[in-house]
């Protein structure tokens, strides 16, 4: 028995053990370096700041940075807010882009002395976390519309005749299109509220009579979850709540994330600048400009180029900008009426009329109302000045021209000065200004002699010796 296992090796079974949990080790040691790691891939949380009017500029930043968010590397997107109000179309898509994020989003009023006002609200209502520093305010919720588009403004409007009270009920038929924008603001805000479980009356109140509220009444009425000095105060308070993400409920991790701020990029910046109705203005006179004096001048290029370029900037521009349809009108008669008068030259009556229209025109074309969105009194006083002078250029140098001698067609001919070139009874051939050209005379003169244009029949001239 001995000898037929002779040579077969024996390994103590103590050994074998020992390596299984050696192995062991290893294992849980790889999974909890590849689970810590995952975890502090996840240790950030993302800053983004509205600071100002909701327009196509800012919808574009927070839409495009939720959408690059992912849970793997953020825990939290924080949206530092002190607006004024803005677009319904910028705010909802805004919204749109938070609900579908599959990070929790949280709205941070800050710093003190910021708001959240109009279409703020909305945006606030949608986050899974609405936190406000002291000294702020939330609300004025009431929107309006102007040129087919609906506006948050940071006013409380009148009530629509009619009216009788917060309910909305009226009895005035003409308010429909009022009662109606109201009432479908109302329902969305409302909406909002019963899915993060907010205040949905006081939400109601907010659109229907403008209501706004502090920081602490917020608190105290369940509009706001938590007041915070700053957002690492922010991540402590909120840590551990559950919260609805993408549809589904989930607890916050936010103890101990690090900040990180998403400040806006190139593309964010230029859409901010050609969105500004001055600029857009700006570009949209430079086009039209360009185009006329390319069409006056076929050839000159730069003119044509440059007004091609800045109209169709403008036209995009003007198209996510709200504007009033019969201020545009206004401004492309008027600026019609100005090219008019300086080819028909009516002694400045259309021009005078085209410069009235061209004002009134910008004056409507952009509403005041809202904040943000109107039309610099400085930029509309000097885009008219430079208009004014642009006509009055044209007409003193209309005039001008008018006062200088004929020096082309039939009337520059009689009276100019050429050479005889050679002479056969009462016809010959006359060299005058360049042009070699067929002449009669009543006196033949020699040939290398003066002589000056009399009249002219057709292709014909008649001369006579000077």
């Amino acid at each position: 028995m001995c000898s037929a296992h002779a040579g077969i090796p024996i390994r103590p079974v103590g050994a074998v053990s020992i390596r299984r949990r050696v192995g062991a080790w290893f294992a849980a040691l790889l999974i909890s370096a590849m689970t810590t790691s995952s975890a502090l891939a996840a240790r950030r949380a993302v800053v983004l700041d509205i600071d100002g009017v909701i327009g196509p500029a800012i919808a574009d930043y927070i839409v495009r940075e939720l959408k690059a968010a992912r849970p793997e590397d953020t825990g939290l997107v924080i949206l530092r807010m002190n607006t004024p109000g803005g677009l319904d179309t910028s705010m909802r898509e805004i919204v749109g882009a938070i609900l579908a994020s599959p990070v929790p989003v949280a709205t941070y009023v800050a710093p003190s002395g910021a708001r959240a006002a109009s279409a703020g609200t909305y945006i606030a209502y949608a986050s899974a976390i609405v936190a406000m520093a002291s000294g702020t305010n939330i609300g004025a919720a009431t929107p309006i519309r102007l040129g087919g588009r609906s506006f948050f403004p940071n006013a409380t409007p009148e009530q629509p005749s009619g009216q009788k009270d917060r309910q909305g009920q009226t009895g005035d038929a003409s308010d429909a299109e009022t009662r109606k924008l109201v009432n479908d603001a109302v329902a969305y805000l409302r909406s909002l509220a019963e899915l993060n479980g907010r205040n949905a009356e006081w939400a109601a109140e907010a659109v229907r009579t403008a209501a706004s509220i502090p920081a602490s009444e917020a608190l105290a009425l369940h509009v706001a979850d938590v007041m915070a000095d700053d957002i690492p105060d922010l991540l402590r308070k909120v840590d551990g709540r559950t919260v609805l993400v993408a549809g589904r409920h989930a607890p916050l991790a936010t103890s101990g994330l690090s900040v990180a701020m998403v400040a806006p990029g190139w593309r964010t910046e230029l859409l901010a600048v050609i969105t500004n109705p001055n600029i857009a203005f700006i570009l949209m006179l430079v086009g039209i400009y360009g185009l006329i004096f390319e069409f006056l001048n076929p050839g000159a290029v730069a003119p044509g180029l440059v007004g091609a370029i800045s109209l169709l900037v403008a036209l995009y521009a003007l198209n996510l900008l709200p504007i009033n349809l019969a201020g545009a009108g206004l401004v492309l008669l008027g600026i019609g009426l100005m090219v008019a008068e300086a080819h028909i030259g009516a002694f400045g009556v259309i021009g005078v009329g085209g410069i009235v229209a061209f004002i009134i025109g910008a004056i409507m074309m952009f509403p005041s109302g809202v904040p943000g969105f109107g039309l610099s009194p400085v930029i509309l006083t000097a885009m008219a000045a430079v208009t004014a002078g642009l006509l009055l250029l044209v007409l003193a140098l209309l005039l001008r021209s008018r006062r200088l001698p004929v020096i082309t067609g039939e009337e520059e001919l009689i009276g100019a000065e050429g050479e005889a070139l050679s002479w056969q009874d009462d016809k010959g051939r006359i060299r005058i200004k360049g042009e070699i050209w067929a002449a009669r005379a009543a006196r033949p003169p020699r040939p290398g002699i003066r002589v000056k244009v009399v009249a002219r029949d057709g292709l014909v001239l008649i001369v006579e010796p000077k």
